[in-house]
């Protein structure tokens, strides 16, 4: 058997400790696998006096994770700090620069920085691998880069965020509001005191950056994702869309066309008859669109310690292998500059709810706009007759774009008995 592949660890907290334990107690079988042990030698945290429950007397110490990149019995890097600037990037840069392989779970450093950090390690000859860093223990990464390399992807969509996915089904499930349903998954431990990273999207987006670059073979471009979170989603809407055969996902899309490559993450209805409709609770699910495959979806758990951990502990498996493969599956050089395609002349089907005052003419004034931006009515469901209260109308439409549908929107917003600003939901497709 060879030698040991020595790593070092940056960061103990859950995926930290969870990473130091898989290498440990499946010390035996990742050696057959890997034809060689894979050991740890050397760690960095902020606490060197915490309690994390591991035993890391062999390990050397760094209270500097920057000495880890300079450390010569370390050969890998293994980065779990977290955050897109700061003592992260700082390693990764400094661990590239000295030709030691990367692997990391910090989705926002390479939406941030990810072309960057692909064409330095090139320059290196120094691998960046990063199948944590989307979407925990599915290996969604492998099979965009490895899985699918024969076949041209023209689309890929997921639910990235298991926090937002956990809301939104408990809301469903449950009856209750936004509020109420995110205080619990606080309580539970599957949202932060501070959540605005989740619920915002923002989390779901770099992600999304990432699958696009790996799946298009194109820059990575963080800023071209168009982001709207949950907070907006009411039970109202929720329990409509179980009427229409509808469920509300928080998803990341990314379709490539003629105009580029459009990005968005927003929440979605989606079919019943979907594969995504299915996927509930803390779970992820990642779908491509291949030429030759077709339509492939993968499942599992998105986050937490044991399938972050087994993410990662697969990249130090195949480093300790000898696969080395481009970062964003194309040599860097390739990497395509494609441009943001405008979302305006997008075609797809949509849900509007508005609140009204029961009145003669309304509904009129509302089918005037929609006919004013021929925009095709499929269904119209008015739930209460409370003459001169307030009444929700929804209404679901044939295919129309983007444009001529926000056009009709802000039309409808300015009619004088529409009491609040419409809510606007794009339907997915099967």
């Amino acid at each position: 058997m060879s030698e040991a592949l020595k790593v070092g660890i940056a960061g103990l907290g859950t995926v930290g400790s969870g990473t130091v334990r898989a290498l440990r107690d499946n010390a035996e079988a990742l050696a057959a696998r890997c034809g060689r042990p894979i050991e740890l030698v050397a760690v960095s945290a902020r606490d060197r006096g915490k309690d994390r429950g591991l035993d890391l007397s062999g390990c050397r110490w760094h209270d500097d994770a920057l000495a880890l990149a300079g450390d010569p019995a370390v050969e890998v890097v293994v980065e779990l700090i977290g955050g897109s600037d700061g003592p992260a990037k700082a390693l990764v840069e400094a661990a590239l620069a000295a030709g030691k392989p990367v692997v990391t779970a910090n989705k926002a450093l390479l939406a941030h920085h990810g072309s960057a950090l692909a064409r330095q390690a090139e320059a290196a000859g120094a691998g960046l691998y990063y199948e944590a860093a989307v979407a925990g223990g599915i290996p969604v990464i492998g099979l965009l880069r490895d899985g699918l390399a024969g076949n041209r992807i023209e689309r890929v969509a997921g639910i990235l965020n298991g926090t937002c996915n956990y809301i939104l089904t408990t809301m469903r499930e449950s009856g209750r509001e936004f509020a109420d349903v995110l205080a619990e998954a606080q309580a539970l431990g599957y949202a932060e005191a501070d959540p605005g990273f989740d619920i915002d999207g923002v989390d779901a987006a770099h992600k999304l950056a990432i699958l696009t670059a790996l799946a298009f073979g194109c820059e990575v471009d963080f800023e071209a994702v168009r982001v709207q979170g949950i907070r907006q989603i009411a039970a109202i809407d929720i329990g409509f869309a179980e009427e229409l055969g509808l469920r509300i996902k928080l998803l990341g899309v990314a379709t490539r066309s003629g105009e580029g490559v459009a990005q968005a993450v927003e929440p979605v209805m989606v079919p019943f008859g979907s594969p995504l409709a299915a996927v509930e609770g803390v779970f992820n699910a990642v779908l491509a669109e291949g030429d030759f495959i077709g339509t492939i979806m993968a499942e599992g758990a998105g986050a937490g310690e044991r399938p972050t951990a087994s993410a990662v502990v697969a990249d130090l498996a195949a480093l300790a292998r000898g696969d080395r493969r481009p970062v964003f599956g194309v040599p860097a050089a390739s990497l395509q500059r494609l441009p943001a395609a405008p979302d305006e002349g997008q075609l797809g089907a949509f849900y509007l709810r508005i609140m009204v005052i029961d009145r003669p003419g309304v509904i009129a004034e509302v089918a005037a706009a929609l006919r004013d931006e021929e925009i095709s009515v499929e269904a119209l469901l008015q739930r209460g007759r409370d003459p001169g209260e307030s009444v929700p109308v929804v209404i679901t439409t044939h295919e129309t774009t983007a444009g001529r549908m926000r056009r009709a929107v802000e039309r409808i917003g300015a009619i004088e008995a529409c009491l609040e600003p419409p809510r606007l939901i794009r339907i997915e497709g099967e």
